[in-house]
């Protein structure tokens, strides 16, 4: 190989590797910069669902942050973990928000978002996402039907087992006719959903106790009382604060 081909071929290889650096140094830039605006886009757009499902007036905590992570769950149909928002009112549990996966969708999976009151009655169902067909199936999803409402103030206690089913199946679910699959889908997930917050609730609660003892402990020795010194020094009179300074 003459020095010349060389040459260019180590030129070409210098220039790939400086455009790669180049590239990663732009992407790692837009990445610092964009991170956090998408992220508080996305819990903008997470706390407008957690609205529909569960009204945002009745409870006062950062709903968002108060989550227990579930593993996966016959009942849920999650085969990854998933998350429990758990809504507090004056530091008492009021309401918890679930997600559940219907595997047995006309055209795949429905993911839905589950708001339950802490006495076990349903406060809002939404579905998350879908596959269903157009303008048949996809009912079930709010943008497109209010169908979806018939769960509001539904529970265990209300509706006997039995009868977690759509009208042709013998149900007392009510169901578009021409579309069945997807709807029969949605009430067996949102009763199973139900029944997995029944006997779960007590242990998600446990676990979310847990994990704000553990993040307490967490805080630096001394860090709650210096907040307090500092606290009262600010609100002393003025003068007593220069004779402390000197």
């Amino acid at each position: 190989m003459s020095e010349s081909v060389l040459q260019h071929a180590v030129k070409t290889a210098g220039s790939m590797i400086a455009f790669a650096l180049v590239g990663t140094l732009m992407l790692a830039i837009i990445y610092e910069i964009t991170k956090d605006p998408i992220a508080e886009n996305e819990a903008k757009a997470r706390l407008a669902l957690f609205k529909q499902v569960l009204p945002s007036d009745s409870y006062d905590n950062d709903i968002l942050n108060s989550r227990v992570t579930i593993e996966p769950n016959d009942l849920l149909g999650n085969k990854q973990t998933s998350i429990a928002n758990i809504a507090f009112m004056n530091d008492k549990p009021v309401g918890m928000i679930l997600e559940s996966i219907a595997h047995d969708g006309y055209a795949g999976d429905i993911k839905l978002l589950v708001g339950i009151h802490m006495n076990g009655v349903i406060s809002g169902v939404r579905v998350l996402t879908h596959k269903e067909t157009p303008g048949l199936g996809d009912y079930i999803d709010f943008a497109r039907d209010t169908w979806i409402s018939i769960f509001d103030g539904q529970s265990l206690k209300k509706t006997a087992s039995d009868q977690w089913k759509v009208q042709k199946d013998g149900g007392q679910f009510d169901y578009m006719v021409g579309a069945t699959i997807s709807p029969r889908a949605v009430v067996k997930k949102v009763h199973e959903t139900l029944q997995f917050f029944n006997t779960e609730k007590k242990a998600l609660l446990a676990a979310q106790k847990e994990q704000k003892k553990t993040a307490l402990a967490e805080v630096p020795e001394g860090t709650i009382e210096e907040s307090i010194e500092i606290n009262i020094e600010h609100d002393k009179p003025k003068e007593k604060a220069k004779k402390v300074s000197k």
